[in-house]
C-alpha cells in the first residue's frame, strides 16, 4: 500500500523527471541535427558539457535513441553522415568515458542481430553494419567483433549474408588485415569452402565470385581489385578525431574487446567491459543443472588442524583447504605448489 501523499510525490517526481528527459532530448536532437565535420569540435564540447550536466544513463539513453533514429532508416544512409555522426561517438568514448560507446555499440548489434533473423526488405542492416564498421574504424571496438560478424555471416551464407560480407570488407577489410592477418586468412579458407559446396544453390553466381575476388585482393593487399575503395575520408576524419581528443589514450587501449556473444548475451551475464557494470541473474550462480560439486583433495590432514580451521571459522570447503594448506606446507614453495593444485 502507498498512502495518497506519497503516490502525490512520486507522481510530480515523474513528471518532473519526464519533463527533463524532453528537454534534453530537444537539445541532444538539435546538436545532432547540425552535426557536420567542420563543427564536430564545438557540437563534441557542448555534449561534453551536458554529459557533465545530467545523468550518464540519461544522457547514454537519449543519444543512442537519436543515433538510431537518425541512422538506421530504410534506405541507404550516406557514407559521410554515418561517419561523422559515429565519430562524435567516439571522440565522447575516448574523453567521456568507455560506457558512451559501449552503450551504444550493445544498441546497435542487438538491433543487427534481430533484423537479421527477420526478412527486412530495407536497408537497415546495411546501415547497422556501417555503424559497426565505422566504431571499429574510429577505435572504439576491437577487430574481434568485426570477425565474429564475419564468422556468423559465412556460417548462414545466403544471399543476404554475401552482400553484407561485401560491404563489411569493402569499409573495414584492409585495417582487418593490419589487424590480425592470420584470422582473416581463416576467414577466407572457410568462405571459399562454404562458396564451392553452396555452388548449387545460388541462381547468381557473379555475386559468390566477386566475393570470392575481393577477398582474395584483401589477403593480397590490392587496393586496385577493389572498386568504389577510398581510404580518404576515414583516414581524414581519424585525423579530427585525434585533435579532438583530450587525452593521449586516443588508440588502441580503450578499444572494447567484447565478442559478438558477449554483447548478445549482455542482460543474462553482465557487462564485465563497462567498469562497475550491474550484474543481474548471474547463471554461475544459479545454474543449477550445470552444478557439479567439485570435492576438493587436500590429502591427508590431522583432526587436531581441522579442529583450528573450525575454530578460525571456515566455513566452506575451499576455506578449510586453503587453511590446511598454508598451515601444512613446509615453505612458500611448497605452499605455492599446493595451492596451484
Amino acid at each position: 500500500y502507498v498512502p495518497p501523499q506519497v503516490r502525490k510525490a512520486q507522481e510530480t517526481l515523474d513528471d518532473k523527471k519526464r519533463e527533463e528527459l524532453g528537454r534534453l532530448k530537444k537539445m541532444v536532437n538539435g546538436l545532432i541535427n547540425r552535426l557536420s565535420e567542420p563543427n564536430l569540435s564545438s557540437i563534441s564540447g557542448q555534449m561534453e558539457e551536458l554529459y557533465m550536466a545530467n545523468s550518464r544513463k540519461d544522457m547514454n539513453e537519449t543519444l543512442t535513441d537519436i543515433l538510431m533514429n537518425a541512422c538506421v532508416t530504410a534506405v541507404a544512409m550516406p557514407a559521410r553522415l554515418m561517419m561523422e555522426h559515429v565519430l562524435l561517438v567516439s571522440v565522447l568514448h575516448h574523453n567521456v568515458g568507455i560506457e558512451v560507446g559501449a552503450h551504444f555499440l550493445e544498441a546497435v548489434v542487438k538491433k543487427f542481430d534481430e533484423l537479421c533473423k527477420s526478412d527486412a526488405e530495407g536497408k537497415e542492416c546495411e546501415n547497422l553494419l556501417a555503424l559497426i564498421a565505422h566504431l571499429y574504424n574510429f577505435h572504439v571496438v576491437h577487430s574481434l567483433l568485426i570477425f565474429d560478424i564475419l564468422k556468423k555471416l559465412v556460417s548462414t551464407f545466403t544471399e543476404k549474408e554475401i552482400e553484407l560480407i561485401l560491404f563489411l570488407l569493402k569499409n573495414v577489410g584492409f585495417s582487418l588485415r593490419k589487424d590480425d592477418a592470420l584470422a582473416l586468412k581463416e576467414l577466407i579458407t572457410e568462405a571459399q569452402r562454404k562458396a564451392n559446396t553452396a555452388e548449387k544453390t545460388f541462381q547468381d553466381q557473379t555475386r559468390v565470385r566477386f566475393m570470392l575476388e575481393t577477398m582474395l585482393a584483401l589477403r593480397n593487399n590490392d587496393m586496385r581489385k577493389i572498386p568504389g575503395y577510398d581510404p580518404e575520408p576515414v583516414e581524414k576524419l581519424r585525423k579530427l578525431q585525434r585533435a579532438l581528443v583530450h587525452s593521449s589514450g586516443s588508440g588502441k587501449d580503450t578499444q572494447l574487446r567484447v565478442s559478438l556473444e558477449s554483447l548478445l548475451s549482455a542482460d543474462q551475464v553482465g557487462r564485465w567491459w563497462i567498469v562497475g557494470s550491474s550484474w543481474s541473474g548471474a547463471p554461475m550462480i544459479n545454474d543449477t543443472n550445470g552444478k557439479t560439486q567439485q570435492k576438493l583433495r587436500i590429502g591427508k590432514v590431522s583432526s587436531k588442524i581441522m579442529e583450528l580451521a573450525r575454530k578460525q571459522r571456515m566455513n566452506t570447503d575451499i576455506r578449510r583447504s586453503i587453511f590446511c594448506v598454508l598451515m601444512t606446507s613446509e615453505d612458500f614453495l611448497d605452499a605455492f605448489e599446493k595451492l596451484l593444485k
